[in-house]
């Protein structure tokens, strides 16, 4: 299985969104080796905006129906990077 894919997912209104993004996360999860989240935090503040950054694993044609999955959902951008 290769595991060369970096994919970057801009997702506006996290808690609008969570639900339909964490049901795709769930469904590609044994394609998903790691996964980071990074968005603006503090005790005053949180960001409803983020970024999350995976490391893929899976055939082409696995990956590209993550990529069009992610990118099905409002408020989601997803694009990848193939180090293969």
């Amino acid at each position: 299985m290769k595991c060369y894919y970096i994919v970057g997912l801009r997702v506006n209104h996290r808690t609008g969104n969570a639900v339909k993004l964490q049901e795709v996360l769930t469904q590609f999860g044994c394609n998903i080796k790691l996964r980071v989240g990074l968005h603006e935090t503090s005790e005053e503040y949180c960001s409803d905006d983020g970024v999350i950054m995976l490391q893929a694993c899976g055939e082409p044609d696995t990956i590209t129906a993550m990529l069009d999955a992610f990118n099905q959902l409002e408020g989601v951008s997803a694009k990848m990077l193939d180090l293969n």
